[in-house]
């Protein structure tokens, strides 16, 4: 087991919404909301917002290189944020609410630098990517009240978050779905309805019911990881089910009524796949829920082979188990 320390910071505009899609990810240590860039020492909440002391809003993280390179950080940074925008973020306007990226040293710099140029190459925004690479100063943690603030006050974080256009822009932008067409190629008939059409496959007969192995399950449409087999159970109902998403961030939940029925719909985030419902009679001792999930819905990689697809930072929650 890896115990390397390095520290990353990113300004993406407002610190609450930059804190989850980092937080459950294998070699996060610690995610701080705060600020930093600025001239004032321990500024207070009011003082940034106020636009009158130079620091952006912030997060500095703490992890593992090992498990979690940098890049791999960069990557899931662009993917939170508008980074042409040199006036703010969404809602948000404003210095302190610009982005940057501040480096810690050299070879954190050349990546970041390396990382802006590729994305700017890449044709995915229409003007140029706006966001600075700048060594990091001081960082000062912000009031208690904000850290995890999306965890203490989910209701108002979602509402803020759906209504600033974050997450509408980063739909717009990150979208791994592709067109019918193609989908028709990639997918059988079952995983097109299931994914597409909100179907759902019969119980006991599909490929994953009973499925055992030591794995994560994947997005059949975009690859995004969902689920880990450690959080696999046999739920008798027929279907794959599991107490917990791997990150809540990659999915999304939605009051479904369809049927006459009231339920939990569960999407993935950037394929926006129908994956499933989840119920709260899962496990008490594991949280109490059930995320009832379609197979079809689902690629399984098996944990030898994460390395080679590209998820070897997961390898760690199975040595954790052993």
């Amino acid at each position: 087991m890896s115990n390397r320390q390095e520290l990353a910071t990113f300004a993406g505009g407002c610190f609450w919404c930059m804190v989850s899609p980092f937080e459950e990810m294998p070699g996060i240590m610690k995610v701080v909301s705060g600020y930093t860039g600025g001239h004032k020492e321990n500024p207070t909440y009011e003082e940034v917002c106020s636009e009158t002391t130079g620091h952006y809003e912030a997060v500095q993280i703490t992890f593992d290189p090992d498990i979690f390179p940098y890049e791999k950080l960069l990557q899931l940074y662009w993917q939170q944020i508008d980074p042409t925008d040199p006036g703010g973020q969404f809602y948000d306007r404003g210095d302190s609410y610009r982005t940057a990226v501040f480096y810690h040293n050299e070879q954190q710099k050349e990546l970041a630098e390396q990382s802006k140029q590729e994305l700017d190459a890449s044709g995915r925004f229409d003007e140029p990517v706006a966001t600075e690479i700048v060594p990091a100063g001081p960082f000062y943690a912000a009031e208690d009240y904000h850290q995890g603030y999306h965890d203490k006050n989910p209701a108002h974080y979602k509402r803020y978050r759906q209504a600033s256009g974050r997450d509408e822009f980063i739909a717009a932008h990150w979208s791994r779905k592709g067109g019918p067409d193609e989908l028709k190629e990639r997918l059988n008939p079952m995983q097109y309805e299931v994914t597409q059409h909100n179907g759902t496959e019969p119980p006991f007969q599909n490929e994953f019911w009973d499925h055992k192995d030591d794995g994560l399950y994947v997005d059949i449409v975009s690859g995004e990881p969902l689920f880990s087999s450690r959080d696999k159970f046999d739920s008798g109902c027929g279907w794959p089910s599991f107490t917990k998403p791997l990150h809540g961030y990659h999915v999304k939940e939605h009051s479904d009524l369809s049927h006459g029925m009231v339920r939990t719909e569960v999407r993935s985030r950037f394929a926006d796949s129908h994956l499933g419902h989840v119920f709260p009679d899962g496990p008490r001792d594991r949280g109490g829920l059930r995320y009832c999930i379609n197979s079809a819905a689902l690629r399984f990689i098996p944990k030898e082979q994460l390395e080679e697809e590209g998820f070897g930072e997961y390898l760690v929650l199975f040595e954790q188990q052993n």
